[in-house]
């Protein structure tokens, strides 16, 4: 007993240390800042600005698509920071009248952020509810809508956990799941 308490009384220092360390840290913006960083951020803000769609939900979807790579190219072809497929994105080119598009223009953050952005506001005016506007983000608005007809034929709610791919669900949880700890961190 005695030389645990020795031992107890050698580590006391350390352990009021680390529980000091652990309460400073939690309570200070800076270090939750270097785990969810906003890289382009004012390109985020002027695109989110324009279309109207909250900064920090591009922001968590950049993080989640491509954790600030603007390189990122998935296997399904999916290009930038933004995770933009090159028909999507000559789709939101044409309607936003960009000139000289080409898919790599989809690796310069600037386009990608505007493309990206204004493709979120298309499907927030069209499906409404957050979880749907991402799900159609990742699996296809189309996808969605397909789905939702099928629950409102079926009598169902349309709620995420019935949806049929399992990777949608997923992404939206974690792009919520971001969404919520940028609004946490950067909204004091």
């Amino acid at each position: 007993m005695i030389i645990n308490l020795r031992r107890f009384r050698r580590l006391m220092p350390y352990m009021l240390l680390a529980v000091l360390m652990i309460i400073l840290i939690s309570h200070t913006g800076w270090f939750w800042r270097l785990l969810y960083p906003i890289h382009y951020e004012e390109i985020i803000f002027r695109y989110s600005r324009q279309f109207g769609v909250d900064p920090y939900l591009v922001t968590a979807v950049i993080r989640v698509e491509s954790k600030y790579y603007p390189r990122a190219l998935s296997s399904m072809g999916a290009v930038g920071l933004m995770q933009i497929m090159p028909e999507t994105g000559q789709w939101v080119a044409e309607n936003l009248g960009l000139e000289d598009f080409t898919p790599d223009s989809l690796y310069d953050p600037e386009i990608n952020i505007c493309i990206g952005t204004w493709y979120l506001a298309s499907l927030q005016q069209e499906f409404g509810d957050l979880a749907l506007v991402l799900a159609a983000y990742n699996g296809g608005r189309g996808n969605v809508k397909r789905w939702l007809e099928k629950q409102k034929a079926e009598g169902k709610t349309a709620g995420l956990e019935g949806f049929p791919f399992p990777e949608t669900r997923s992404y939206v949880v974690k792009v919520l799941n971001n969404y919520k700890r940028y609004q946490e961190i950067y909204q004091k």
